[in-house]
């Protein structure tokens, strides 16, 4: 498996500017070989809300035990996997833990994966919600194979009721960087700002199931992307020379996920971003914008340096540069990239300000805020935020941003544009980046 990085920005700044902005794209190549072949070691912990709430109506804790029992079916030979029954109390499901026992994730096995399609099947909905010990459990289980590629899918129906918002914060604290994790709403009774800090805390993606039905498909396509994973605790390594500060780094594509915060320093100039686990054919942008002091005109300067890091070794690198110049031809010229995401962010704020203003009673703010989410969708080619936004305002100019609120919206509409807020369209590039630096194989 191979890595390429390569850099993409207008690096012509007027007189007196600081910021530098670029966009790097990352690529891995290689396909996907199984762990037998490969030698990688994925775990995958399944986590089943199994609170009262599932059972009104009952229809959700059954679409959920059959849902689960087809995806244990699925795992292939390897897997180190285990099932989590969440309720105010984390249960291990399945592989069961001995009196004094430590849980302990199992190998996928005919025997295995019988065993554990029959407890799924039979999960009882009961008690309230305390979603810390569902992800201190997954902690636990993770730990019995360290150098395993870590993956969670957590599925809710409901609000994180029976625990403090510190509580949850510092679980999350405690598992991130040690396993990344989807979260799923289903229904309309979950709170969209508390999965997402899940996910966001561990690199992983919120949605919403509308519907129960659609549970085993959800489960499906996880396990599908989740088997795809070969390689993980990949970096992005930034270097900035000394004075520079960081602005911000974040990934704006295929998602927007803002890593500025979780920057761990390597030295005084260089920070390390995680960003997960990869596929072996995979392709991510991320935003970097780094302030530099002034230079004179006609001074090239390096204002910054990414390289990809795979544990120790850097196997790819782009160059981020500033050049001062009094034309302002050159200067004016926003690269398209760059442009382009600076949009898509933009369309992800304006769509949480206008559902955020909407839910206050602010129409004002939300027609405003809102249309011009729609003008932004419209002008990107975004048409997936484009249909989600028609279900909730009624369009009269996209190319403006001219709309009307709509009065009687589906909660389960609201929630759907409020989750996949954050999902972007990618830009065609530049025909001729700056040239990545020579990197290694993975």
């Amino acid at each position: 498996m191979t890595f390429s990085a390569s850099a993409y920005q207008n690096e012509y700044l007027p007189e007196g500017a600081t910021e530098v902005h670029a966009v790097v794209t990352v690529t891995s190549e290689g396909g996907v070989a199984p762990a037998s072949a490969s030698g990688t070691e994925r775990a995958v912990v399944l986590i089943v809300d199994s609170s009262g709430s599932m059972n009104q109506p009952s229809s959700k804790i059954r679409a959920a035990r059959e849902a689960l029992a087809v995806a244990i079916s699925e795992l292939p030979d390897g897997t180190w996997f285990a099932v989590i029954a969440g309720s105010d109390l984390a249960t291990p499901a399945y592989p069961p833990v001995p009196p004094g026992g430590v849980p302990q994730l199992v190998e996928a096995s005919d025997r295995t994966r019988s065993e554990a399609t029959s407890v799924a099947r039979f999960l009882v909905a009961q008690g309230g919600t305390a979603i810390s010990t569902w992800l201190d459990l997954a902690l636990v289980f993770f730990a019995s194979r360290p150098n395993a590629i870590k993956l969670a899918y957590l599925l809710t129906d409901g609000q994180n009721q029976h625990e403090s918002p510190e509580t949850l914060a510092a679980a999350l604290a405690r598992c991130s960087g040690v396993f990344q994790c989807d979260a799923r709403g289903v229904g309309a009774d979950w709170r969209v700002a508390e999965l997402r800090q899940i996910t966001s805390a561990l690199l992983g993606e919120v949605d919403i199931i509308k519907s129960p039905d659609e549970m085993d498909e959800d489960f499906h396509a996880f396990l599908e992307r989740a088997m795809g994973k070969t390689v993980a605790d990949v970096r992005l390594r930034l270097w900035a020379p000394q004075g520079a500060t960081v602005q911000f780094v974040r990934q704006v594509a295929p998602t927007i996920e803002d890593l500025t915060d979780r920057a761990t320093a390597v030295s005084p100039l260089i920070g390390d971003f995680p960003t997960g686990a990869w596929a072996g054919d995979e392709s991510r942008d991320y935003h970097v914008c780094v302030k530099v002091a002034p230079g004179a005109v006609g001074e090239e300067r390096l204002a910054a340096r990414v390289s990809l890091m795979v544990g120790d070794l850097a196997v790819s690198q782009a160059l981020v540069r500033a050049i001062w110049t009094n034309d302002e031809a050159q200067s004016a010229r926003i690269d398209p990239a760059v442009a382009h995401y600076t949009g898509q962010a933009e369309l992800a704020a304006a769509i949480r300000e206008g559902l955020d203003a909407r839910t206050s009673g602010d129409d004002r703010t939300a027609t405003i805020k809102l249309g011009r989410a729609v003008q932004l969708a419209n002008a990107s080619g975004n048409d997936g935020t484009v249909r989600l936004l028609q279900k909730v305002v009624d369009v009269e100019d996209p190319a403006t941003g001219t709309v009307r609120l709509k009065r009687d919206v589906e909660a389960l509409d609201e929630m759907a544009l409020d989750t996949r807020s954050t999902r972007t369209v990618r830009v065609t590039k530049a025909a001729n980046p700056a040239p990545p630096a020579p990197g290694a194989g993975a």
